[in-house]
Parts: structure tokens; sequence; C-alpha cells
């Protein structure tokens, strides 16, 4: 089961915007990561929708998100070098390898390297390796909580579909 975040988002109402969209970030991340939980191996890949979107392919592509905007855009490292998939439709596309515990555990990893590879950077610091040009971190930040979010909306509403059943 993941954890909760050390702190909250009320927890840093008064702290400088870079510790905000830290912890805004890890909230999102945690709470898409565990919509995982307390689910079965089959309800994770079920297909609800026309896409390749399921449980276990959100929390895969976030993985895939994560290291887009935190290792390819930070490091200038390509996708191929990365080891991630050309674009984003094909991050959803589940190995038969792929389980609840491997997809969290890449999960968890690559938002710890995310973490790492921007540890060092201001918000107003450029990164240059995303397709786009030089953006700020603060922009990276803003573009990955507004993904989070979303992705966290789709797995509330995929979740709610698969327990009704």
């Amino acid at each position: 089961m993941s954890s909760l975040p050390a702190t909250f988002a009320e927890d840093v109402i008064d702290q400088p915007a870079r510790a905000q969209f830290e912890v805004f970030l890890d909230e999102h991340r945690n709470a898409l990561d565990g919509c995982l939980n307390g689910m079965t191996e089959e309800q994770v890949r079920q297909s609800l929708v026309p896409s390749r979107t399921t449980l276990l392919g959100l929390v895969k592509h976030a993985t895939f998100v994560e290291k887009v905007w935190f290792d390819e855009a930070v490091t200038c490292r390509s996708r191929v070098e990365i080891g991630i998939p050309a674009t984003p439709d094909e991050s959803f596309i589940l190995d038969d390898d792929d389980t609840i515990a491997t997809i969290q555990r890449a999960h968890r990893e690559a938002c710890e390297s995310s973490r790492l590879a921007s540890s060092s950077l201001g918000l107003d610091d450029m990164v240059h390796g995303n397709r786009r040009g030089p953006l700020p971190l603060r922009w990276v930040y803003l573009h990955m909580l507004r993904e989070l979010a979303q992705h966290c909306g789709h797995a509330d509403i995929l979740r709610e579909q698969l327990i009704s059943e």
C-alpha cells in the first residue's frame, strides 16, 4: 500500500512556492499510485473505455510522464537512452509481466528519480531537453500537476466502475 506523503498541502500554505509544488506533486503521485491498491490483477487490466486506458496503464503512463519531464527534459537524454516509449499513447501498453507490484515499484522509483533530478534546480532554472525548447522548472511542475490531476480523476472513475461491477 502506498504511504501518504510526510507533508500535506495544508502544511505548506505559508512555505515557499517550491515546497508547495513538491507537496502537491507528491500528493497526486501517491493518489495515482494508490489507485491500484485493493484491486485484482484482472481489474486493473480491464478496459472500460475505447482507448488503451486501464488503471494499470494509467500508472504505467504516469511513470513515462515522470521520465519525460524529469529525465528527458532535465538531463537531455533521449527516450531511447532512458528506455521509454517514443509516444505517450505507447506508454499505456501493458506487457504480460506488468503487475500491480512491478508497475507501482517502477512508478515510485521514477518519482524518486524525478525528485533527485530537480533537487538542485530553482523554479526559474531552465530545462533544455523538451521538444518545446527551453522551459522553466516552474512550468514543468505546473504541467505535471495538470497531468497527474487529470489522471487521478480518470483513475477515480475507472475504480468506481470496477468496484460497482
